[in-house]
């Protein structure tokens, strides 16, 4: 009997250890499903990272995100400090952005000037140089490379005039034709479209919060109620930030909110 006991004791011990890793396994993929989810709910800002940057001897990668710097570096350390406001420089495109951690203390300055990677030959719009300390370590590590602006994948589009000067408009206040509209290539930071009478094409200018229409070039037709087109074209130069929301991109500047207000076209 004492036997039998033991037998139906021990299968019963087993059991209960069989139900409790399978608890423990649910609750971890639970809990896996549920950091998926979060991650999926991030604002795009935190997502996405709207910086990158490379570079060489050593091999090295950066990304800025809303809320987090990332460095990796050859050894296979990545290296993870918070979001700061960037410290700018008066009279030229430079910002340096300082964080530290009770582990590691980082500077990395980005300064709007042409760089070449040294192996590809590749030619970016900023130079980043980075200096970063480890905590106990007594001297820094200096690295230098090449980086540019991620462009905010949500302005790839085409996008039609809706509002101009917070009112509407129509396509009999621009000849007859249609009202203006554009797409946007975020890939190579161009645009092109109609602006009331002409053709016309140009080139983004995209950091953080920043956004600028330049380069613009169009055909030479005449049309009638040609002031209308000048005015759209004086309006979309001079915006300076931008807000896509509920399929609306918003174009403002530091003097006047809502400059332009066109709709998404799927």
């Amino acid at each position: 009997m004492a036997v039998c006991f033991l037998v139906f004791l021990t299968h019963c011990v087993e059991m209960k250890k069989q139900n409790s890793e399978q608890t423990e396994a649910t609750e971890k993929t639970t809990d896996t499903i549920k950091a998926e989810e979060n991650t999926g709910d991030l604002p795009i800002e935190y997502a996405e990272n709207y910086f990158k940057a490379t570079g060489t001897e050593p091999f090295w990668g950066l990304k800025i995100y809303g809320d987090k710097v990332e460095l990796s570096t050859i050894e296979g350390d990545t290296i993870i400090v918070p979001h700061t406001e960037p410290i700018r420089v008066q009279d030229a495109n430079i910002k340096m952005y300082r964080a530290q951690t009770e582990a590691t203390s980082m500077d990395v300055i980005i300064s709007q000037k042409e760089c070449t990677n040294a192996m590809s030959g590749e030619v970016s719009p900023y130079s980043v140089t980075i200096s970063y300390k480890k905590t106990g370590e007594e001297e820094s590590h200096a690295l230098e490379g090449c980086g540019s602006y991620v462009t905010d994948y949500r302005l790839n589009d085409i996008w039609v005039l809706e509002e101009m000067m917070s009112q509407k408009v129509s396509k009999e206040e621009f000849n007859g034709k249609d009202v203006p509209y554009m797409e946007i290539y975020t890939n190579d930071n161009r645009f092109s479209g109609f602006s009331g009478c002409n053709r016309m094409t140009g080139s983004l200018f995209y950091e953080k919060d920043l956004l600028r229409f330049a380069q613009i070039a169009s055909t030479q037709m005449a049309c009638p109620k040609m002031e209308r087109e000048s005015e759209f074209l004086k309006a979309l130069q001079s915006g300076t930030t931008y807000k896509v929301e509920n399929n609306r991109l918003y174009l403002s500047n530091g003097s006047q909110e809502n400059l332009l207000i066109f709709k998404k076209i799927d």
